[in-house]
């Protein structure tokens, strides 16, 4: 069996509610083990023989459009990909000094360079932001509350499939996932 983190988008935010607990009755009439969920903003752990995070993030996308009736994005990380994203941390000093203002933003496939390359030239930004892989970390050390970022990757056509957790919630999520970090 293989460990997943489970990352829904954009739930519980703009009248898109989903409890917990629909969601965990959900995850486990799909026959996954090991069901929880951690937080309020769509988060879940769960067990299963799949193996390809594109095919189970179909099938959970699928199943919870034909059971909440609404579309719902769904990124899922495994254990070991957690770990590398905390051990790759670009930025250690957010991290003991801010967690709650470091974010990861898990996309599907590598942020392009080439946005993240105009993102600098074209808008003037006080975050610090990191590509590496499928993921962005991003340094809000002025708070997210009046940030010009989102409004700047959203002109500039950034992927809508991708969703933000706070440095504590990845930390809390890779724990469960792959303890002893």
């Amino acid at each position: 069996m293989k460990r997943w983190a489970v990352l829904l988008r954009a739930v519980n935010v703009g009248g898109r509610t989903l409890a917990m607990a629909d969601l965990r009755a959900m995850l486990e009439s799909l026959g996954f083990a090991d069901v929880a969920t951690l937080l309020a903003s769509g988060n879940a752990l769960i067990s299963t023989e799949q193996r390809d995070s594109a095919a189970l993030e179909a099938a959970l996308e699928q199943e919870a459009a034909a059971k909440f009736g609404f579309p719902i994005d769904f990124l899922v990380r495994d254990g070991r990909e957690l770990r590398d994203i905390m051990a790759a941390n670009p930025f250690p000093d957010a991290a003991r000094e801010r967690p709650n203002r470091l974010v990861v933003l898990f996309h599907r496939t590598p942020p392009d360079p080439a946005l993240l390359d105009a993102l600098a030239e074209r808008y003037s930004v006080s975050e610090r932001l990191h590509a590496r892989g499928r993921e962005l970390y991003i340094d809000y050390r002025d708070g997210q509350a009046r940030s010009q970022l989102q409004p700047a990757m959203a002109k500039l056509g950034f992927p809508k499939v991708a969703t933000a957790r706070n440095w504590n919630t990845v930390g809390k999520l890779a724990a469960r996932l792959a303890p002893g970090l």
